[in-house]
């Protein structure tokens, strides 16, 4: 078996063919040849592989993966994290290499969850006493504040109208108390 280049090592390699998905690039040394991805091109994004390289054309590439699929080795190379002028690694401890690799794990494909909205406001918590939200989202503390929704207008003036009328039977109170003395 051929002898295969480390991992992360970086080697100038010609193109040998151009894809809409990438170039494929010879590797020295060997007749294996290795794959940039369009999304390791360029730091920019590349629509068009072919706008980037052409075949024949010498580029400085590192190693990023290799993948053994059906008995064969896929290898897997990188030209954004590369200097193209020097061949000086850009990337030297691998940082943005994990970077991607972590975006591409984190993607979640939310389209399949149904939304559904749910009517909370007239409900009243079990633990503190307050409208608008369930006893499992009531975040009170044992004698904490308790908060509760602000009142619509029509239930302000219900409760505005019950408390002018609480007031004028307390001065009621008031002023026959006073007369009793």
């Amino acid at each position: 078996m051929e002898a295969l280049p480390e991992l992360y090592a970086i080697f100038q390699g010609e193109v040998a063919t151009v894809t809409e998905y990438g170039a494929f690039i010879k590797i020295p040394g060997c007749r294996k040849q290795g794959l940039v991805h369009k999304t390791h091109m360029s730091a920019c994004r590349v629509d068009k592989p072919s706008e980037i390289v052409d075949v024949g054309d010498k580029v400085w590439v590192k190693l990023i993966g290799k993948e053994m699929k059906d008995d064969k080795v896929k290898l897997s190379l990188s030209m954004k994290v590369v200097n193209q002028g020097t061949g000086k690694d850009l990337d030297p401890n691998n940082v943005s290499l994990d970077q991607d690799e972590r975006k591409k794990r984190m993607f979640r494909d939310y389209t399949s969850q149904k939304i559904t909205l749910e009517a909370v406001l007239n409900t009243v918590c079990k633990k503190c006493g307050c409208k608008g939200h369930f006893a499992k989202e009531c975040f009170v503390q044992p004698g904490g504040t308790k908060y509760s929704l602000i009142p619509e207008e029509e239930e302000e003036e219900v409760a505005a109208a019950g408390h002018e009328r609480d007031k004028k039977t307390s001065l009621a109170d008031n002023s026959s108390k006073k007369r009793k003395k």
